[in-house]
């Protein structure tokens, strides 16, 4: 993973849902390398490639709402997975699920709720 990569992993909800999710850390870090799409997909993925691409935006605004609980991890540099958590929990009601932490990489996990 480079050092400007941030991956999101999405569980529970719907494809909307996990969209919802995306959208609102775009303000963050610009644009996914792809939106969720699949309808039969039980777990989404998207990747930020570049991590500091929506520096200046606005981070932690969301007029969108979940229609199911969605468990995030993300994983990244500390200073990206922190920035990510920042915005998700500010865009939604959020409980901290708990983190690991590797060698240069952090790993978060977070559920959301409606």
């Amino acid at each position: 993973m480079s050092g400007t990569q941030l991956t999101v992993t999405l569980s529970g909800g719907g494809t909307g849902d996990a969209r919802a999710v995306v959208r609102a850390l775009q303000g963050t870090f610009g644009a996914p390398d792809e939106l969720p799409a699949d309808e039969n997909a039980t777990v989404h993925t998207a990747t930020f490639g570049d991590a500091e691409a929506g520096r200046a935006g606005r981070a932690g605004e969301s007029s969108e709402r979940l229609s199911a609980p969605v468990t995030v991890t993300v994983q990244g540099t500390p200073e990206a997975v922190r920035r990510a958590s920042d915005t998700l929990t500010g865009a939604f009601t959020a409980r901290d699920d708990g983190v690991a932490s590797g060698d240069q990489e952090q790993e978060r996990q977070l559920l959301l709720v409606p």
